[in-house]
């Protein structure tokens, strides 16, 4: 596990940014329009709070990805040394279907999201609850609820994340993941309708497909060497 790992769970949240914009692009704006009109109107406290918002966000990718990937680092010390190549290679796998899937090219892989909804069914009237969004712990709070959202682009870097088989490395590539999300995110914020049209467009969409699966491919292609 080393910076190619970090750099390349980085650039799959940052050209991802097509799925974060139908997935959450609506939850960013309708944050944003919550806030109070004084606090929209100051631009750098309008920023401190969509920071707080993603900080929570990233902290749950964070305990999601030590969870995982702890539990894989587990399974792997009692499989043996084979099984870290399986699970960097069941991570490739993921990302090229879900490059296919932002491309337009493989619409099934939108049932992995379904994984995720018994938890959030429970997470989201707590989400709730800290609405309207009135101070930086509740931004905060928001966020890290928001971080449980059903998403197949978070569950694919959780996968990606397996093959670290550590609790600290898995924390660590949602961290850089979470991070490459942040971007496109705070642009929907500043300026929602603009983006939006811009990152929904087939074209946009299919270069971003494209990249992910070239993405999926370094790991692979790094690992005889590692």
């Amino acid at each position: 596990m080393g910076w190619t790992d970090w750099l390349t769970a980085f650039l799959l949240g940052l050209v991802s940014s097509t799925h974060c914009i139908g997935m959450c692009g609506g939850i960013v704006g309708a944050l944003t329009y919550s806030l109070a009109p004084g606090i929209r109107a100051r631009r750098w406290l309008f920023l401190v709070f969509s920071l707080h918002y993603h900080l929570g966000r990233i902290s749950s990718y964070m305990l999601a990805g030590a969870l995982v990937a702890g539990g894989a680092g587990v399974f792997q010390s009692l499989a043996g040394g084979g099984s870290a190549l399986v699970m960097r290679t069941v991570g490739a796998v993921f990302l090229v279907a879900l490059g296919l899937h932002i491309g337009g090219w493989f619409s099934r892989f939108a049932w992995i999201e379904s994984m995720g909804r018994p938890l959030w069914r429970w997470l989201e009237p707590l989400g709730r609850r800290l609405l309207p969004v009135r101070s930086l712990p509740q931004a905060f709070g928001f966020g890290v609820v928001w971080g449980w959202l059903p998403c197949g682009l978070v569950y694919s870097a959780l996968v990606y994340s397996l093959s670290t088989g550590s609790a600290w490395q898995g924390a660590g590539v949602m961290l850089f993941f979470g991070l490459g999300t942040v971007p496109t995110l705070l642009l929907v914020g500043i300026m929602a309708d603009r983006t939006r049209r811009v990152m929904a467009s087939p074209l946009f969409r299919q270069v971003a497909g494209i990249a992910i699966i070239a993405l999926a491919l370094v790991p692979l292609a790094l690992a005889p060497g590692q």
